[in-house]
C-alpha cells in the first residue's frame, strides 16, 4: 500500500495498513524463539506483533573545510619537539564533530519513535529484542538507512505503563529483569566522536624503529572518546528517570583523516589526524515494588505443655503393654524430671 505521507505523521501508510490488519485478524508475528516466548509469558506478558521503524538520512560532510573532523590543534602542519601536545577534540564538548553526532542520533531516534508508534497501534506496552542497524542506502553513497526491529509485548494484567518501553534485551533477558524486580524504560544510545592530531610525540612513538612502546596520543583518543560516549548514555538515563543502565553492546571505530588545519603545509607527515567513534547501546531500567506477601504460618503448632503430652503417652503405653515394671519406672522417671520431684 502506498499513499501520501508526511514524515511528521505517526506511521507510514504501509505500517498503518499492517497494524490495522493485525488488529482486524487478531493474529500476530514475532522474531522471538520458543524459549523467549515462554519466558515472556512466564512474567505476565504476551507478544502482539513484530514492529519496526526506519529512516533514511543524507549524511555528508559540512562546515568550514568539511570540518566534522577538525582536530582543533593550533600547531597542525608545523608541530615539532617543542610544541604543546595535541588534545582530543570531542563531540560532547562542542568540537566540530558535534554536528555529525547530532544528525546520527536524530536518525536513530526517528527510527525508534516510529517503532514505538507501531507498538502503540498494536496495543502493546513495550518492545523487546530491539535491534538497531545502519546500512548504506543503495545508489546513494551519502545516504544511510537507520532501522530498528523488535517484538511488541502487552501486559496481561490491568497495570499499563504510561508510554511504551523499549529494550535491547531478548525474551529471556526481559523475563529475568522483571522477575528480579526491575522494568525496562528506554533503549539508549551513547555516541561520541573524538579527533586528535598526530603531533610530534605521536609520530615519534609510532616510528618503525621506535620499538615496543605505548602510543600515548592514541590511547588518549580512544579512552576520551569512550568516556564521552558513556557520559552521553548516563545523561540520557538520568533524564529518563531510570535507576541504572544495562549495557547491551559497545563498539569502537578508528580511522585516519587528513588534517583540515594542515592544508597547504609542506610537511605531509604532520598533516594527518586520527578519528574515533564510540557507540554504546543499553537499556535504562527502573526498580519497582510489589505489595509484600503476608508471613507464612505453621500448619501445625503444638499448644499443650510437654508434661501433658508425656502423661497422655504414659496412659497409652500402660493401656497397650500392661503394667511392666521397667516401662512404668522409665516413664515415671521422665515425668518426675519435668515435675522437678523424685
Amino acid at each position: 500500500m502506498s499513499g501520501e505521507w508526511s514524515p511528521g505523521a505517526a506511521l507510514p501508510p504501509v505500517a498503518a495498513a499492517r497494524t490495522a490488519e493485525a488488529r482486524r485478524t487478531g493474529t500476530w508475528s514475532s522474531a522471538v524463539s520458543t524459549g523467549e516466548f515462554a519466558a515472556i509469558r512466564s512474567v505476565g506478558f504476551e507478544p502482539v506483533g513484530q514492529v519496526m521503524g526506519s529512516a533514511v538520512y543524507q549524511v555528508s560532510r559540512s562546515g568550514p573545510f568539511w570540518g566534522y573532523y577538525d582536530c582543533g590543534y593550533q600547531y597542525a602542519g608545523f608541530s615539532g619537539r617543542m610544541s604543546s601536545p595535541a588534545q582530543v577534540a570531542l563531540s560532547g564538548q562542542g568540537a566540530g564533530s558535534r554536528a555529525l553526532v547530532e544528525v546520527l542520533m536524530a536518525a536513530r531516534h526517528k527510527a525508534l519513535g516510529r517503532m514505538s508508534a507501531e507498538c502503540s497501534a498494536l496495543g502493546g506496552d513495550g518492545v523487546v529484542a530491539a535491534n538497531l542497524t545502519i546500512a548504506p542506502f543503495p545508489a546513494a553513497p551519502n545516504c544511510l538507512e537507520f532501522q530498528v526491529i523488535g517484538t511488541a509485548v502487552r501486559a496481561q494484567g490491568p497495570v499499563r505503563p504510561p508510554r511504551p518501553f523499549t529494550t535491547h534485551l531478548d525474551g529471556q533477558g526481559f523475563a529475568k529483569l522483571v522477575s528480579a524486580g526491575w522494568v525496562p524504560v528506554e533503549l539508549l544510545i551513547g555516541l561520541s566522536i573524538g579527533v586528535r592530531h598526530n603531533d610530534w610525540t605521536t609520530r615519534r612513538q609510532n616510528w618503525l624503529g621506535a620499538g615496543n612502546q605505548e602510543v600515548t596520543g592514541w590511547t588518549d583518543l580512544v579512552g576520551a572518546t569512550r568516556h564521552d560516549a558513556r557520559a552521553q548514555l548516563y545523561g540520557q538515563a538520568a533524564r529518563s528517570g531510570a535507576n541504572g543502565v544495562v549495557l547491551g553492546s559497545s563498539d569502537l571505530r578508528v580511522w585516519g583523516e587528513r588534517c583540515v588545519r594542515a592544508r597547504n603545509r609542506n610537511s605531509e607527515s604532520d598533516a594527518e589526524d586520527h578519528a574515533a567513534e564510540a557507540t554504546l547501546v543499553g537499556t535504562a531500567v527502573a526498580a519497582f515494588q510489589v505489595r509484600e506477601a503476608p508471613p507464612r504460618t505453621l500448619s501445625i503448632m503444638p499448644l499443650d505443655s510437654r508434661r501433658k503430652r508425656l502423661r497422655r503417652r504414659i496412659e497409652r503405653e500402660l493401656d497397650s503393654y500392661g503394667t511392666d515394671p521397667t516401662e512404668v519406672r522409665q516413664m515415671l522417671a521422665e515425668l518426675s524430671e519435668l515435675d522437678g520431684t523424685e
